[in-house]
């Protein structure tokens, strides 16, 4: 698999512009036409950032050191009923943590599942709901998951992922202590998880959008955020969080990771940065281990 540095940088930001909605794909493929290099096809390159999720199994679904199921969950305010994709150690001799994992804008794809079973692997339950449930689960690939994610009202979907909090807080495995960890819009959810629910024990949110800064004297949360240095786009919003995290003086660690495109924890994808992506993954269990011990 290619690295993000063999792409243009321009092209980077082309494809993310692609996959959060801001140009179309046509859009990509004429002004990447324009930047690409001699015998490099536009459509070769975007074939090439296409996540591969034949790469997305740091943990084998059938690890026999852990159990994985798909669970239905009510979400009353939400959806009404939602399914999402569970997993937790096969031997355990006491109730045990738990975190809601909240997939990218494109429904519970691969990748997501096994960042559950990773957290499985660790001693968590991780629990990771489909947005998409509504609309018949994610259909499979990430171009029709992106298109059915726009078709869900956002409200409605916040409300899916409280009702999943509730749902693994009553869960007869789990202690009662309950985290989040999200990924792009997941890592948006996860900090909105934090503003909104107030017996969330800890939130994580990688390369997310930030919640207004007047959302956070409503925070009671620990949070750690992971940012990407080259993600321009979600960045430009930090400052002000930042400075209103600060002032109303909530618990958060932060991290920059040098050189880093957005999205470099998906390790299906070019953008991936395994030294980013293991420091910041080493940092985010510890963090779990301190707030839902």
């Amino acid at each position: 698999m290619k690295k993000a540095s063999d792409y243009d940088p321009e092209i980077l930001k082309l494809f993310d512009g692609l996959v959060h909605g801001k140009i179309s794909r046509r859009q990509f493929l004429d002004r990447a036409a324009a930047i690409a290099t001699v015998g490099a096809s536009a459509g070769a390159i975007l074939a090439s950032l296409t996540p591969d999720y034949a790469l997305a199994q740091q943990v084998d679904p059938d690890d026999k050191s852990i159990v994985v199921a798909y669970k239905k969950y009510a979400s009353p305010d939400g959806a009404g009923v939602m399914r999402g994709y569970f997993a937790r150690p096969a031997i355990f001799d006491h109730k045990l943590p738990a975190v809601v994992v909240i997939h990218e804008n494109r429904g519970l794809n691969p990748y997501i599942e096994d960042v559950a079973r990773r957290l499985a692997v660790a001693g968590f339950i991780g629990f990771a709901p489909d947005a998409l449930t509504p609309l018949g689960g994610y259909p499979g690939n990430d171009d029709d998951g992106r298109t059915l994610m726009q078709q869900r009202d956002r409200g409605e979907m916040r409300e899916d992922f409280v009702a999943a909090v509730s749902y693994l807080q009553s869960h007869p495995d789990c202690s009662g202590k309950v985290g989040s960890v999200g990924f792009c819009f997941g890592g948006g959810v996860s900090m909105y998880l934090a503003v909104r629910v107030s017996g969330l024990n800890a939130a994580v949110a990688f390369y997310g959008r930030h919640p207004s800064p007047d959302d956070a004297v409503f925070i009671e949360t620990p949070l750690m955020i992971h940012h990407a240095a080259l993600d321009e786009r979600v960045n430009a919003g930090w400052p002000d969080f930042e400075a209103a995290l600060k002032a109303a003086d909530c618990e958060f660690e932060e991290f920059m990771y040098t050189d880093a495109n957005h999205g470099f924890h998906n390790d299906t994808t070019p953008r991936f940065d395994k030294a980013a992506a293991d420091l910041a993954w080493q940092r985010t269990i510890a963090f779990f281990k301190k707030n839902l011990a």
